[in-house]
C-alpha cells in the first residue's frame, strides 16, 4: 500500500472518530468544535494536495466529497451553525467538483495526440483547468469569508 493510499484511508476513519466521539454534547461550543474539526479535514486536505497530478486529484475529489457529507451529517442543533453548516457543505462541494474537473482535464492533456485534434483536446482543457481554478479561488474567498463568520460566532458568549 503506498503512502498516498495510507492517508487516504487515514482522514476518513479519523474523521468518523472524531465526530463519534464529540457528538455526545449539545452546547454552541461543541457544536462549533465538531464543525471546526470537519472543515479542518477538508482545508488540510486541500493544503496537502495543491498542484498534485491526476490520480491525486481524483482521490482529493472523492475526499471533499466525503467531507462534505461529513459535514452535512453533523447534527448540529443551533440555528447559526446550521447556517454555517449549509455554507461549508456547498463550498468543499463545489471544491470537489472543481478538482475534479481539473484532475479530468489534466488527464486528457497527458494522452492527447501530436495532431491537430490532441491540439484541440489540450486548449479544451486547458479552459477546463482554468475555469476550475477561476471556481476553486472564488470558492476560497467565500470559505475563508464562512470562517471568518464562524470564528467570529464561536468566540461569542452564549
Amino acid at each position: 500500500m503506498s503512502v498516498s493510499h495510507k492517508y487516504t484511508a487515514i482522514a476518513p476513519v479519523s474523521l468518523s472518530i472524531a465526530l463519534l466521539i464529540t457528538s455526545c454534547s449539545d452546547n454552541k461550543v461543541s457544536q462549533c468544535q465538531r464543525l471546526v474539526r470537519v472543515v479542518n479535514v477538508g482545508t488540510s486536505l486541500i493544503d496537502k494536495n495543491k498542484g498534485t497530478q491526476v490520480i491525486t486529484s481524483i482521490q482529493l475529489s472523492k475526499d471533499l466529497e466525503f467531507v462534505t457529507k461529513s459535514i452535512k451529517e453533523l447534527n448540529l442543533k443551533d440555528p447559526k451553525l446550521k447556517e454555517f453548516q449549509g455554507g461549508f457543505a456547498k463550498i468543499f462541494q463545489n471544491l470537489s467538483q472543481a478538482v475534479a474537473i481539473a484532475g479530468k482535464a489534466l488527464g486528457a492533456t497527458k494522452i492527447a495526440d501530436v495532431s491537430t485534434s490532441g491540439r484541440e483536446k489540450i486548449q479544451k482543457a486547458r479552459a477546463e483547468i482554468d475555469s476550475a481554478l477561476t471556481t476553486a479561488t472564488t470558492v476560497g474567498k467565500q470559505s475563508d469569508t464562512l470562517i471568518n463568520q464562524m470564528n467570529k460566532y464561536c468566540s461569542e458568549p452564549e
